[in-house]
């Protein structure tokens, strides 16, 4: 039976919308210079790997604007990591990638800078160089050990299995192009404090490094962060490094100290969306059914481990994506090359995982010749005995199947795959495909401490609201929810409610605004504290109104005619919020007004402060073994894409996109649905345009936008349908699901569309795989092999 569609409704704007079209957004490097503040500027390593004889600053010290040079023996502590400490801050003895970090200039102006990193000298002994998951493999440079997941006897299985298949896939990385580079502010204060403003997502982290590299305790470093200008995974752990960079100027120099990079750097010197090579052998029925699958995942965690290893365990874990594997066995293995260390990115691993099934399954479609819509129906997750992961975990709240239905529906599927199927292409003549995939995404921290966020609520005498949180806002609306859900808790207009700048000194040991969990975290937290205070002000209202009003707080206390007001332990009848106001549950004629209320506890010596701690409950995943409940809930979603290729082009145009997805009950809407196009439109890039180019040597050439391109007006779907279908979700305190990263999977609804296309009339033993991205190179390579066999062989 089809979904019931969640009609739209009007959702508050984002709370900086205007000031972002004014352009009077306040982003790090629009707060004015100070006083005696300083640039810094960086050396970095024009080598993969080499070993530094000898560096000589004499001439860069002698250029007017220079104030100081530093290099790792002006750090108290030089290594770290987030999961592995293996990463220098500054290159010491030896440079392990292009861009690595080698020495920080201090200076009063950018010119200086210019001139000082061409007067640097270093002297290199170049050493060879790992720039490939091949290279890497051949010579067993791994970052951890290998993980496996595992169930059955994979080996038996695919022996019984009436049809076999295998392939590998090559999945590149890609950039994060956010559109704020790395930057970073560090203030020295007088009283011993360094003030880190940094564009992360991860301020406890930035406070706990620089505090780290310059040998203060954490009670003297506060990281502050207003908004980032984009993120996507790329300042979850690499914004830290440059925060250091501009506290170690701050703190020798006791000045302030900026660090910017340019477009170029920053493409150059940060890592990527991880490059995979994964490999599956799947056995199958004749209709399609899934018997067993065998797969093998490398990453590319470049020269050092950053987030890889976890990565991975998330691309493992979202192997079977939507479909029930009943036999399986994954293993996984992150790579150490001589490359940026690669990093998060939207959707972490996921991508790569769902990558590699949905690519299986349009292998078994075309090899039965059979609709590859149909094979992912009959392989869905659906219960009693088809609901666990590889891993163990139960999908509760299983809206696939349904969801592929209603979007078929919906789209007309079966009319439009009908019309395509029977078209002939003529040579030189269009290609056109279609595809409808699915998305099962896994929401929560794998890593089981990080799923814990706190938030500060104050209520002011006026009944208005400050709420902080660990939660960062980088465009994605968290701020806005988190208000939301406080104003609806409240009963209040959000005019009533500001969220405040995220700082390590209201809110410590946050988590990360990563996995899609900073709504789910932090909000959850901020509706603990919103609880406690109207438990506090519900008795505070039972206790007034059991009073002439002429002995309440406000007309007496002044005078200290009476004592406070004793409140009960309990209340005697269940307590409203509604309208701006407070009263017994059914006699809206009692009521009293918030603000009044609010003002009358403040009298009555009741604190209007409270912390709020939120953590999710039973995750008890075993990273060893491979089993256990690894994520709270799914986000669940289907999306159906039709595209047209050029075969003499290889250009592709995305016709139509359709996306249904099961959000539970949004916080806001609009909000969620935008997301929802952002995160498909950036999936369609990586998958399509997106291609990361290396030297020989292992620097990247294209890191500029006119070289590397990212998706534009002309690129998204013609026809771009999004709707939400109607549902709550259990198990979350907002009764929502998050939208952050789970969209972005739909995108393979392009790719595996561009794949139907090129196999249009091959035959069922001859199915044409691609890489991703699927640039027009690819595509042509595919469709014109001898062309190019032909350009490419050696000259005779």
């Amino acid at each position: 039976m089809p979904h019931r569609i969640l009609e739209s409704k009007e959702s508050l704007a984002h709370d900086s919308a205007l000031l972002h079209v004014q352009g009077s957004a306040e982003f790090i490097d629009d707060r004015p210079c100070v006083a005696r503040e300083l640039l810094v500027g960086l050396v970095s390593s024009p080598h993969a790997r080499a070993r530094i004889r000898a560096i000589d600053v004499s001439k860069a010290l002698n250029i007017a604007g220079i104030i100081a040079i530093f290099d790792h023996t002006s750090l108290s502590h030089n290594l770290w990591g987030s999961i592995f400490q293996d990463q220098v801050l500054l290159a010491a003895g030896e440079v392990n990638y292009v861009g690595e970090v080698i020495l920080i200039l201090a200076a009063t102006d950018e010119r200086a800078i210019r001139a000082a990193q061409k007067a640097i000298l270093i002297d290199y002994d170049v050493l060879p160089a790992i720039l490939s998951i091949d290279a890497a493999r051949h010579k067993e440079s791994f970052i951890g050990s290998q993980r496996q997941i595992a169930r059955g006897d994979v080996a038996a299985a695919l022996h019984q299995a009436p049809h076999r298949l295998h392939s590998q896939v090559q999945i590149d990385g890609a950039d994060h192009f956010y559109l704020e580079n790395q930057v970073a502010i560090a203030y020295p204060r007088d009283d011993g404090v360094l003030e880190v403003h940094s564009s992360t997502q991860h301020p406890t982290e930035v406070q706990a490094l620089v505090a780290e590299a310059l040998g203060l305790a954490s009670k003297d470093v506060v990281c502050q962060v207003k908004r980032l200008g984009g993120a996507f995974g790329g300042k979850e752990t690499q914004a830290a490094p440059f925060a250091v960079y501009a506290a170690v100027v701050a703190h020798h120099c006791r000045r302030p100290a900026r660090v910017l990079l340019t477009k170029d750097d920053d493409m150059l010197m940060t890592g990527k969306r991880n490059p995979f090579q994964v490999s599956y052998d799947v056995g199958f029925a004749a209709d399609g059914t899934i018997m067993a699958l065998d797969a093998q995942l490398f990453s590319d965690g470049g020269a050092y481990a950053d987030l890889s290893t976890a990565i991975m365990e998330r691309a493992m874990t979202h192997v079977d994506n939507a479909y029930f594997l009943p036999t399986v066995r994954i293993r996984g293995q992150v790579c150490r090359t001589n490359v940026h260390p690669h990093t998060a990115f939207r959707g972490f691993g996921g991508p790569k995982g769902v990558a590699l099934i949905e690519h299986a399954i349009e292998h078994i479609a075309h090899y039965l010749s059979l609709d590859a819509y149909d094979v992912r129906f009959r392989n869905c997750y659906h219960g009693p005995e088809r609901s666990r992961t590889p891993y163990g975990q139960l999908v509760v709240g299983d809206q696939l199947r349904p969801l592929f239905t209603s979007l078929a529906e919906r789209c007309a599927y079966r009319s439009r795959r009908a019309a395509l199927s029977t078209a002939q292409p003529q040579p030189g003549q269009l290609l056109r495909g279609m595809s409808l995939t699915a998305v099962k995404f896994g929401i929560s921290f794998i890593t089981r401490f990080l799923n814990q966020g706190n938030a500060l609520i104050h209520i002011y005498q006026d009944g208005s609201l400050q709420v902080t949180t660990g939660a960062i806002e980088m465009g994605q609306g968290v701020h806005t929810r988190i208000a939301q859900l406080v104003a609806e808790e409240f009963a209040l207009p959000v005019s009533r409610i500001r969220v405040m700048t995220t700082q390590t000194d209201k809110n410590a040991n946050t988590s990360a605004t990563a996995a899609s969990s900073g709504t789910d975290l932090n909000g959850s937290a901020a509706l603990v504290a919103c609880r406690r205070l109207k438990q506090r002000l519900a008795l505070m209202y039972q206790a007034l109104i059991a009073v002439d009003p002429e002995l309440w707080p406000s007309r007496t206390i002044g005078l200290g005619l009476t004592d406070d007001l004793r409140l009960a332990d309990e209340l005697a009848a269940p307590i409203t919020f509604a309208d701006h106001k407070v009263y017994i549950e059914g006699q809206p004629h009692r009521a009293i007004d918030f603000s009044v209320l609010v003002r009358e506890a403040y009298f009555n010596r009741l604190p209007l402060s409270e912390y709020g701690f939120y953590k999710i409950e039973d995750l008890d995943f075993n990273k060893v073994s491979g089993e256990g409940r690894a994520f709270l809930y799914f986000t669940q979603g289907v999306a159906c894409s039709e595209v047209e290729v050029n075969p003499g082009t290889g250009e592709v145009k995305v016709l139509r996109s359709d996306i249904l997805m099961d959000l539970g009950r949004p916080i806001n809407q609009a909000m969620d649905v935008g997301q929802i196009r952002g995160a498909f439109i950036q999936g369609l890039g990586w998958i399509t345009t997106e291609q990361l180019v290396y030297s020989d040597g292992g620097r990247l050439l294209s890191h500029s936008p006119s070289t590397y391109k990212i998706p534009t007006v002309h690129d998204i779907p013609r026809i771009f349908n999004v709707d939400l279908i109607e549902s709550i979700e259990t198990t979350t305190m907002h009764k929502g699901r998050a939208v952050g990263e789970p969209p972005l999977l739909l995108s393979f609804s392009v790719w595996t569309a561009i794949m139907n296309a090129l196999n249009h009339d091959r035959a069922p033993d001859q199915f044409a795989s691609l890489a991703i991205p699927a640039s027009r190179e690819r595509i042509l390579r595919v469709l014109h092999p001898g062309e190019f066999s032909r350009w490419e062989a050696p000259s005779p």
